[in-house]
């Protein structure tokens, strides 16, 4: 947001009226130079105004806003509009203070309060003359007005949190904080949860249709926290709409969470503050449950998954986690996964001293069944003597049963194992990147454990592809997946963007979300349009396979993305922003999707922050000619050739020819 200056004559742009010694403004015709300036502009220009006005050397009266000769934006000050004086409204004396325990801003605090501290209604409830300015056309805003004029003219100010939001603060002064009055709210707390040096969860209700929730404090024993409304989650309670017997379609429940790394003890019940727009606030008392991190991380989503709201339930996610909540949530994860893959488990089965070409990484979560059969399947198979496989296992209960797994696999069919074991769920990205560390070649293949090979010297035509290809044509690339019925699963990825709408409280908002999409996926076997070699947007992370180097200089996948999901869409994109389209090439492989792993509640909620995620790093790329089944970006469309096909390709070729005889 902007705002007009009307400059002093006399004076530089972007500059003051000149001061005398005594401090005050020497008087100084208005010129009709308008400069624009931004709010942080301003506040700037109101710290100095205030530090001045508080030097002892500096006139007895403060710089008000008639010296300052400042406007908001459409409210330029000139003769014609209001002759030689300014509004006499807006520099009125200050009402008397409010019965409602109110605070001045001279007294309570130096510095400016930020816009997203301030709470507009209480001010204009304050300050009644400011709201007739307001609605006169005199003033754009009860902010504005307080940045320009009320800062310095010692204007009322509603009590509310004046802490810094969303951050844990472990002194607990009193000293120029407002208290919440001790009174009975029309609503409750049904749990508080912390993990110490971690992160915090509150759900509860409040009915708030007149005066909006703006703010909770949260008060422990040695520490405190104030958590603003881009960190909650309103949602729909029907319990509380039966219980207060009402129909209205209001969000009276609320989820919020903040990340932390010290702080969060406590040891009986701690004081929650819900402070409301206007001045409004009840004190409550509420004793915590202690969890583990990785228990709040999955209760947190838990709650996301199955949130209810009045309007579309993806676009009302999405929103709120655009908010703020969105990113509170990534870095608690990643503080998370960062600790779990730290220090993996690795114990080596089998040959280690043989070379090795490539590193076939698997991750595995809730079963381990898949480990030997995959042993099983992919041993003797043309080219398997150049490969090692490495088992990470982002479930640490299977431990003891993949070191035996991997015992008897090694001693019956004589392949290379690797087994990884983290102390829990870090997710796809994470567990790949710490597999990726103990690899012995230069050549990662990312496969999912239901994936087996469809084509029987599927090893021996990648060592090919790879030695006869061109670089840029194997740095990354994905391979034709089939589903057991013998239909094409995958044959690449590409990008669509939906836009999702809902309706609350009369208005329509449209929400712009990334859809990732498999070309071919449900197609005849041999439909060559989705199988022939060729760049493509993306590949999925059932089989990518990418050169080492090539996965360490993009920083191997993004650890943002929680549990599973829009990594390998992500790595490919960051290739391709560094000049490398993905390849798709024609060595095909069995995937029994889904199978390979359990899927709970937390997993959906980790879904959506993962598509939040995605959406809002990539859109705006995606839009230059990368969305859709045809996109137009340059680097999908080479001048080469692929140089080397597959027995595939290469039969169906003659067939062709043969077509065409006569």
């Amino acid at each position: 947001m902007s705002r007009n200056i009307k400059q002093a004559q006399g004076s530089k742009p972007g500059t003051r009226p000149a001061r005398s010694k005594k401090g005050r403004s020497r008087k100084a015709e208005p010129r009709e130079e308008t400069l624009l300036v931004d709010e942080e502009t301003l506040v700037v220009e109101v710290e100095e105004l205030q530090s001045e006005s508080q030097d002892p050397g500096a006139a007895e009266a403060p710089m008000n806003g008639h010296d300052a000769a400042i406007l908001t934006a459409g409210d330029e000050w000139s003769r014609d509009s209001f002759g030689d004086e300014p509004p006499a409204r807006i520099f009125s004396d200050p009402p008397a203070q409010s019965s409602d325990s109110a605070h001045h801003a001279e007294s309570e605090t130096s510095r400016i309060i930020p816009r997203e501290q301030f709470d507009e209604a209480g001010y204009l409830r304050l300050n009644p003359d400011v709201r007739m300015a307001i609605d006169n056309g005199l003033i754009e805003s009860g902010y504005s007005h307080y940045l320009i004029y009320g800062s310095v003219e010692g204007r009322p100010l509603p009590d509310m949190p004046r802490e810094p939001r969303n951050v844990m603060l472990t002194s607990i002064q009193e000293a120029g904080q407002a208290a919440a009055a001790p009174r009975e709210a029309r609503g409750s707390i049904d749990a508080l949860l912390i993990a110490q040096n971690g992160g915090l969860m509150i759900v509860g209700w409040i009915d708030d249709v007149s005066h909006p929730l703006n703010f909770i404090r949260i008060i422990g024993p040695t520490w405190r926290l104030v958590m603003d409304a881009s960190r909650f989650l309103r949602v729909r309670r029907e319990d509380v709409e039966k219980a207060i017997a009402t129909r209205r379609p209001h969000a009276f429940g609320f989820i919020g969470f903040v990340q932390f790394s010290e702080g969060g003890e406590a040891s009986g019940p701690i004081r929650i503050e819900l402070w409301q727009a206007g001045g409004a606030s009840a004190s409550l008392q509420c004793v915590p449950s202690f969890v583990e991190e990785l228990e709040l991380r999955d209760i947190m989503l838990t709650h996301l998954a199955a949130a209810s709201f009045f309007g579309n339930p993806v676009s009302e996610s999405m929103n709120y986690l655009d908010r703020g909540l969105g990113d509170e949530l990534v870095r608690f994860n990643r503080a998370v996964t960062g600790r779990m893959v730290a220090h993996p488990y690795v114990e080596r089965f089998g040959p280690q001293d043989r070379p090795c070409r490539g590193s076939i990484i698997v991750c595995l979560y809730g079963k381990a069944e898949f480990f030997f059969l995959q042993n099983a399947i992919f041993a003797g198979l043309p080219g398997m003597e150049d490969y090692e496989f490495i088992y990470v296992s982002n479930s640490p209960e299977l431990a003891e049963t993949l070191v035996r797994e991997a015992t008897s696999a090694t001693l019956t069919y004589g392949l290379s194992n690797t087994i990884v074991v983290l102390p829990g769920n870090a997710g796809f990205g994470a567990a790949n990147n710490a597999a990726a560390r103990v690899a012995r070649s230069g050549r990662l293949l990312i496969v999912n454990p239901d994936v087996f090979p469809r084509d029987l010297d599927w090893a021996r035509k990648h060592t090919e592809l790879i030695a006869a290809a061109p670089a840029s044509q194997t740095r990354i690339f994905g391979v034709p997946l089939y589903y057991d019925d013998g239909s094409l699963m995958h044959g690449g990825m590409y990008f669509d963007i939906d836009v999702g709408l809902s309706t609350v409280n009369g208005s329509t908002t449209q929400k712009r979300i990334c859809r990732v999409t498999h070309y071919g996926k449900g197609a005849p076997p041999n439909n060559t349009q989705y199988t022939r070699p060729r760049p493509v947007p993306a590949v999925t992370g059932a089989f990518i396979s990418v050169d080492r180097s090539w996965f360490e200089q993009l920083g191997g996948f993004t650890e943002d993305f929680i549990f599973g999901h829009y990594e390998d869409a992500d790595l490919c994109l960051k290739s391709l922003m560094k000049g490398t389209p993905s390849w798709l090439h024609d060595i095909r492989l069995w995937h029994l999707e889904g199978k390979g792993s359990t899927r709970q509640p937390t997993h959906e909620g980790g879904s959506i922050v993962n598509r939040w995620k995605f959406s809002s790093t990539w859109i705006p790329t995606l839009e230059q000619g990368l969305t859709g089944t045809a996109p137009t970006h340059p680097l999908l469309h080479p001048a080469e050739t692929p140089s080397w096909t597959s027995d595939h390709e290469s039969t169906k070729r003659t067939m062709d020819r043969r077509r065409k005889v006569i």
